[in-house]
Order: C-alpha cells, then sequence, then structure tokens
C-alpha cells in the first residue's frame, strides 16, 4: 500500500512538471508573450489593478531574472567537481529569494502563493515595486531605479551600492529601455488583449 502511495505521487509530480508553462516563443515581444499566455494577461492586469504598478515595469525586470523560466535558479557552484550550492536561494519566474517571498507572503496573507506560479510571481514584484516606491521614493514606472532596488535591496539602494558595480548599472538601463519598448508594443494590442480577456470573462 505505501508502495502505491509513493507511485501515485511520483506520477502526479511529474504530471505538474509536464504542465508546466514553457517560456514564451518571442521573449522581446509584450503582445506575443500575453498573445500566446493569455492568462499571463489577466494576471498582469490584477497586479496592476492592485498595486499600480504598469504592467511593462516588472515585465522587463522579470526578463532580465529568469527569461521567463518558471523554474530559474541561480547556478550551482562547484569546488573543483563536486557541488557546493547555488549562490542564492532565489528561485523562480521572479528570481525571489526566500526571506523577501515570506514577508510578501506573510504582509499580504497569501500564504499559498509559488514562486513558480506567473500569476504568484507577478504579484509579488507588484508588491515589492509599491514597497520600492514607500520606501524609497521611486515611481512605479523608473525601471531603472526599480530594478537597481529590486537587485541591490532597498538598503544596498540608499548606500548605493551599485556605484561599486558597473555591469549593474549597465544592466538596469537593459532593463528600462525593454520596459521602454514594452509599453510602446502595448499600447499597439492593448485594446485586442482587452478586448479577449473580457470576452473570456464573461463568454468561457
Amino acid at each position: 500500500m505505501k508502495m502505491k502511495n509513493k507511485l501515485i505521487i511520483i506520477l502526479g509530480l511529474l504530471t505538474l512538471a509536464g504542465c508546466a508553462t514553457p517560456p514564451p516563443q518571442n521573449p522581446d515581444n509584450i503582445c506575443e508573450i500575453f498573445f500566446e499566455n493569455r492568462d499571463w494577461y489577466s494576471a498582469s492586469k490584477n497586479m496592476k489593478d492592485t498595486w499600480g504598478t504598469p504592467i511593462h515595469v516588472p515585465l522587463a525586470m522579470m526578463y532580465q531574472e529568469s527569461s521567463f523560466k518558471h523554474n530559474a535558479a541561480p547556478p550551482m557552484q562547484y569546488f573543483w567537481f563536486i557541488p557546493i550550492g547555488r549562490a542564492s536561494d532565489a528561485y523562480g519566474y521572479a528570481q525571489a529569494k526566500t526571506m523577501t517571498w515570506d514577508d510578501y507572503q506573510r504582509e499580504t496573507e497569501n500564504s499559498w502563493a509559488d514562486r513558480d506560479d506567473f500569476a504568484d510571481a507577478i504579484d509579488f514584484m507588484g508588491w515589492f515595486t509599491n514597497k520600492t516606491q514607500k520606501i524609497n521614493g521611486i515611481s512605479k514606472w523608473d525601471a531603472y531605479a526599480q530594478y537597481l532596488n529590486y537587485h541591490e535591496g532597498w538598503g544596498g539602494y540608499k548606500n548605493k551600492s551599485y556605484n561599486k558595480k558597473p555591469w549593474l548599472i549597465k544592466v538596469s538601463r537593459k532593463v528600462d529601455k525593454r520596459s521602454k519598448e514594452y509599453a510602446a508594443q502595448l499600447r499597439g494590442c492593448q485594446e485586442n488583449l482587452d478586448s479577449s480577456w473580457l470576452w473570456r470573462l464573461f463568454f468561457t
């Protein structure tokens, strides 16, 4: 009986793994991302309604963090050929660290949230950008400074730790550029996305 239960659990885990959403085929175009994954648009709309963060900002940050891979994690570190662990415990679409994710779950009372679920991950990023505005006065539309906070933490940003990391400043500018590109693209397809979203909401 115990062996049967183990087999059921293993099969269930394999089924869940098989259902994971693959990264979008064209991550450089936010319209194609959402037309391919329409539930992602609904989740992003909910994030914007909840936290007031424009959709294109966390999407650009997420692209940089995980390339939209649900199980993304920092690379394994090795001592010679022996694995000794990862550089951090960041995980999932948003590459959220365990401690920060725990804060999010506690403050939002969303204890069932998973880092490898897109809807939870985008909501987490909305929560983070909202706190960044409150703590460091950064506009939710400022992808450059929001990403610096996301990477360095609120205290690190206050201490300007990023000034010692020219590579990070370069990456943050890249995120900001992508955010602006996403914003322009979204303006061209949002009406279509909204009509499709409303149709599914009421008629499916």
